[in-house]
C-alpha cells in the first residue's frame, strides 16, 4: 500500500509561502494522523536560501513522536564535509529515536536549481565534482552508521579509526538516491538510475510522468542485477510531488503557478504545472495521484501548494487520502 509523506516549505519563510509556526503546526498534526508516514523539508544552502534543513529537521524530530522525517532532497550533499554530515546525521536519528530517511541529492544547474553555481563557487567546491562527492557522502555516512569504528580512503574524504557517537539508532540509517534524468539523455540516463541499483535504500524522482517513473525503476532493477545486488523488497520508490486542491482548477493551476515560479525563480507551463501538481477537485487530485501509485511508487510526498497551508491541510487529509487508506 502506498505510503504519504507531507512535504512542508522552508523555504516559505523567505518567499512568503508559510512560517515556522505553520511547519511546526502541520508536521504535529501529521504525526497524530495516521494517514501520514513522514515529514520531509527541502534543502539548499545559498542557491535556494531557506531554514537549514537540518536545524529545521532536528526541531520536527523533538517535537513529534511516529512520522520519519527526511530532505526532499539534500541537494547541499556534495557542499558539506561528508565526516562532518555523518555525525551530524547520527545525531538526528539519535533525536528522531530513528525515524530518518537520508535523500542524497547533488542539486542541479539547469532552471528551478536557483543560483547552483555561485552556491558551489562560494564553498569553492567545483561543481563538475558534485557526483563523485555525493557518492563518497553515501559510502561515508553509511559506513558510520554501520560500524563501531571506521576508515575511509576517498578521493575528498579520508579518515583512520573513526567512531561516532552518540550513535544513529538505525544501523544503518536508510539511504535513498535522487535520480532525475530526462528520458532521450541517455548517458545521464545511465549514471543516474545505476548509480540508484548500486547505493541506493531507495529511489526518489520528480518531474516525471507515471510511465518513465515505471520504466525507470525496471531500469534500476536490471542494472542491479547486473551488479550483483538483489534489490530488497522494502526498496523505496518515492515521487516527490505537488498538490493544490481547488473546485476551480483553473483557480489551483494559477495558484500552483504563483507558489511554484516564487519557490524557485523561474517560470512553468501549463503542461509542467500538469505534470507536477496534482490540482483541481479532490477526485482530480486522486485520479492524479493513482497514476503514480498505478506506477509503483511506494511513497508519494505531497507539498502543499497553496498560500493558505492549513486550509490546503484540511482539504487534502479530508477528501484526498482517505481515498488510499
Amino acid at each position: 500500500m502506498v505510503q504519504f509523506g507531507l512535504t512542508l516549505s522552508n523555504r516559505g519563510v523567505v518567499t512568503g509561502a508559510s512560517s515556522l509556526d505553520d511547519m511546526v503546526s502541520l508536521a504535529r498534526r501529521a504525526d497524530a494522523d495516521p494517514l501520514w508516514d513522514s515529514i520531509w523539508v527541502g534543502d539548499s544552502i545559498l542557491a535556494k536560501p531557506r531554514l537549514d534543513a537540518l536545524g529545521l529537521m532536528s526541531a520536527l524530530a523533538v517535537v513529534t513522536d511516529r512520522v520519519r522525517i527526511g530532505p526532499a532532497c539534500f541537494a547541499s550533499t556534495p557542499l558539506r564535509p561528508a565526516l562532518l554530515l555523518a555525525y551530524q546525521w547520527a545525531s538526528l536519528d539519535f533525536m528522531s529515536n530513528g525515524r530518518s530517511i537520508f535523500a542524497a541529492c547533488m542539486g542541479q544547474a539547469a532552471p528551478g536549481g536557483g543560483d547552483m553555481l555561485d552556491e558551489f563557487d562560494a564553498f569553492c567546491v567545483a561543481p563538475e565534482s558534485r557526483m563523485a562527492r555525493m557518492e563518497e557522502a553515501i559510502e561515508v555516512l553509511r559506513l558510520l552508521t554501520s560500524q563501531d569504528s571506521a576508515s575511509y580512503d576517498g578521493e575528498y574524504t579520508q579518515f583512520q579509526d573513526v567512531s561516532i557517537e552518540p550513535r544513529s539508532v538505525q544501523r544503518p540509517v536508510p539511504i535513498w538516491v535522487t535520480s532525475n534524468p530526462a528520458p532521450h539523455l541517455k548517458r545521464n540516463r545511465e549514471a543516474g538510475l545505476s548509480r540508484v541499483a548500486r547505493l541506493g535504500d531507495g529511489w526518489m524522482t520528480t518531474f516525471q510522468p507515471p510511465g518513465i517513473v515505471e520504466e525507470y525503476m525496471s531500469d534500476i532493477r536490471r542494472y542491479a542485477s547486473e551488479a550483483g545486488r538483489e534489490l530488497p523488497d522494502d526498496f523505496e520508490v518515492c515521487v516527490y510531488y505537488n498538490i493544490n486542491v481547488n473546485d476551480d482548477r483553473q483557480a489551483a493551476l494559477d495558484e500552483s503557478r504563483r507558489y511554484l515560479e516564487a519557490y524557485y525563480s523561474t517560470q512553468y507551463s501549463d503542461e509542467m504545472l500538469d505534470l507536477w501538481v496534482a490540482m483541481g477537485t479532490a477526485e482530480q487530485c486522486v485520479s492524479d495521484i493513482q497514476r503514480y501509485v498505478d506506477a509503483g511508487a511506494t511513497t508519494i510526498t505531497l507539498r502543499l501548494v497553496g498560500y493558505d497551508q492549513e486550509a490546503m491541510y484540511e482539504r487534502v487529509v479530508n477528501e484526498v487520502l482517505p481515498a488510499f487508506a
